[in-house]
C-alpha cells in the first residue's frame, strides 16, 4: 500500500501532473542536499522537512506534500 494515499496528494496540489512534477523536485533537491553533506557545501536544496522511518527520497517529498509543507505556483509563460 502506497502511503500516503493518493487521493490524500491531490488535496494538496492542482492535479496529477502537478504532483507528479513537484514530488520529482523536491526529491531531487532533497537528494542534492544529501550529497551536499560529504562535501560540506550548502546550496540552495533545504534539508528533509519530516522526519521520515523512510529513506527514499521520493516517498519524503510526498509525506511533504501531504503535509502541506510545500507551495509551488506555475510560471507565467
Amino acid at each position: 500500500m502506497i502511503h500516503p494515499r493518493i487521493d490524500d496528494l491531490l488535496q494538496n496540489v492542482d492535479s496529477r501532473y502537478a504532483l507528479v512534477i513537484v514530488a520529482a523536485k523536491r526529491a531531487r533537491q532533497i537528494n542534492n542536499y544529501h550529497h551536499q553533506l560529504g562535501e560540506g557545501t550548502f546550496d540552495d536544496n533545504p534539508p528533509p522537512l519530516v522526519e521520515s522511518r523512510s529513506k527514499n527520497y521520493l516517498t519524503m517529498a510526498m509525506e511533504e506534500i501531504s503535509e502541506g509543507l510545500l507551495s509551488y505556483d506555475y510560471p507565467k509563460s
